[in-house]
């Protein structure tokens, strides 16, 4: 049996069980800059592209060809039209319209193929109880991409072909029943199929205008004049190609940029145009069923100024980068814009670029969603989203160094430890039972007495009196008494190498009827004092002085 006829033999049966969706994004060069400006998408729009001062008009909407422009024209001719948009092409917007396209794709079905720039073909085969109908999927397909800002055609047909070629001819939503394929195509044009413009010309010559009258010439003849391309035409124009995709591999890229026309010196505009690039990368994310971890923020400045526009109070620095660089690592993934771009506005407030703003250039890392199921018995905490922004508030006024989550430090140093960021914790507190399980509860079970040290900073100045080198008595910050028990002491010195190395000789020491004779007492102190309390104290061998460093409850 030869491959045509197993072809032909598996057609009825693949018509029954197999469907595919082709994705059709008509201007698609335009659709690209329009979806970072949506205000321009009711306004005619023509693109130029080349070196100046040869640019060239490569692209122009509906709109803007009723409005008299045709490609080829030079840019200025095209600034002629008042009622005309001109923008440059970008194929950096172009490349994020195309995954974004992609994602559209992959949002309903693992079997993508990236067929072109402007298409892809989506198979459709066992979606119908994910999704519904043909029609309902498409539907979807359709207002999923246009929440990532295009305005596609799409068509289902049980042959490939056939949804990819009608796709670029009907617009909106077609489903094409099997076996209606060669009827459905008749009245379209022949461009639809993109041939060579040598071959246009010549059916254009021959009167061949539509797959109706393409579908009708022999192809033996069709064969002689046009050879394999002109076959491989008159299959398209019946409906009568198979072949198998072409799956791409999916990839988790995502990423946003604008380049502006003039460049950007406010915060205002600045988050407006922050916020368009936010949706559109958090619209992807959802696509996808996944949401941001950390945020990646380059701005390209305008090398032939140097200016400062945040905040105004800030002195002007020199300029020595070319480009603003931030990261934004965020606490638990999320993809709600408006937090995002608050986060961003924050920062920015906080850490300024030193020039105008000419291109900007956003990037998503992307991680599962955060799952979490709260329980009856578990202290209520902050939402880690809320917590963000109250702690970069909290940064721009006292600085990112002053805000944070107390970690020691790998140092012998006393009481050394630096601030660091705080991450949210998500496990609950955990207990061990008789049987040696453990239960994560609310609120912790009974313990034993714990021995807890308060410690006093800064440490306050003391007044120890010696005998035989140990304490007897004390007094500091109002505070004084006899020394009824000591234990020390104990030497510790380190990083003599810094100015700042130290030098100490601690004792803890027991202090007998502690007393509080006025107002000045530390702040850390007790108001009234027990009987007895134990104290650590410390001589400062370097500074020669006498500390007391906190007291044992």
């Amino acid at each position: 049996m030869s491959p045509n006829t197993t072809q032909r033999f598996r057609s009825p049966l693949a018509a029954l069980f197999m469907a595919f969706a082709s994705i059709y994004v008509p201007d698609f060069s335009i659709q690209a800059v329009v979806r970072a400006e949506p205000a321009l998408r009711q306004q005619a729009v023509a693109l130029v592209d080349g070196c100046p001062p040869l640019e060239k008009v490569v692209a122009v909407n509906q709109a803007a060809a009723r409005a008299g422009l045709d490609l080829g024209m030079t840019k200025s001719q095209a600034m002629q039209f008042r009622s005309i948009a001109t923008r440059s092409r970008s194929c950096k917007q172009e490349q994020a319209a195309h995954a974004a396209l992609l994602d559209v794709g992959w949002s309903v079905s693992p079997r993508v193929e990236d067929t072109a720039a402007d298409s892809i073909v989506v198979d459709l085969t066992g979606l119908a109880s994910l999704f519904g109908s043909n029609e309902e999927i498409a539907n979807l397909l359709a207002q999923r991409a246009s929440d990532l800002g295009l305005i596609v055609h799409v068509t289902v047909s049980s042959n490939l072909e056939v949804a990819l070629h009608a796709a670029r001819g009907f617009p909106g939503i077609t489903v094409i029943p099997p076996g209606d394929e060669s009827q459905r195509l008749a009245a379209l044009p022949v461009q639809v199929f993109s041939p060579p413009l040598d071959i246009i010309e010549t059916l254009e010559r021959w009167g061949v205008r539509t797959c109706e009258a393409l579908a009708k010439l022999p192809v033996l003849d069709l064969s002689e004049r046009l050879g394999q391309q002109g076959v491989r035409l008159h299959q398209w124009s019946r409906g009568a190609s198979l072949r198998s995709m072409i799956l791409a591999e999916p990839k988790l890229c995502f990423e946003e940029e604008i380049t502006l026309e003039y460049a950007v010196e406010e915060l205002e505009p600045l988050a407006f145009l922050l916020g368009r690039l936010l949706d559109q990368l958090c619209a992807r994310l959802s696509a996808r069923s996944l949401s941001a971890c950390a945020i990646h923020l380059r701005f390209d400045l305008d090398a032939s100024c140097d200016h400062e526009f945040l905040p105004p109070q800030t002195p002007t620095r020199r300029l020595d980068k070319k480009s603003y660089e931030k990261l934004l690592t965020l606490p638990v993934p999320t993809r709600d814009s408006k937090m995002l771009l608050k986060l961003l506005r924050l920062h920015l407030q906080s850490d300024p670029p030193s020039a105008p703003i000419v291109h900007i250039f956003l990037a998503a890392d992307p991680a599962p969603p955060r799952v979490m199921q709260e329980g009856l018995f578990l202290p209520s905490v902050p939402d880690p989203e809320k917590l963000e922004l109250t702690i970069v508030r909290l940064a721009n006024l006292v600085g990112n160094s002053q805000v944070g989550s107390p970690r020691l430090i790998d140092s012998h140093r006393p009481d050394a430890f630096q601030v660091c960021r705080i991450f949210p914790r998500c496990d609950a507190p955990q207990i061990h039972q008789k049987d040696g399980r453990q239960k994560s509860i609310g609120v912790l079970g009974k313990r034993g007495p714990v021995t807890a040290f308060r410690v006093f900073r800064p440490s306050p100045r003391a007044k120890v009196t010696l005998r035989e080198g140990c304490p007897v008595h004390i007094s500091f910050s109002g505070m004084h008494g006899e020394v009824t028990a000591a234990s020390g002491p104990w030497r510790t010195s380190g990083e003599w190498w810094r100015e700042d190395a130290w030098h100490r000789e601690e004792w803890d020491v027991e202090i007998h009827r502690p007393s509080v004779s006025s107002a000045n007492t530390i702040e850390n102190a007790p108001s009234a004092g027990p009987q007895k309390g134990v104290y650590r104290i410390y001589y400062d061998v370097v500074g020669q002085a006498w500390f007391v460093a906190g007291m044992y409850d």
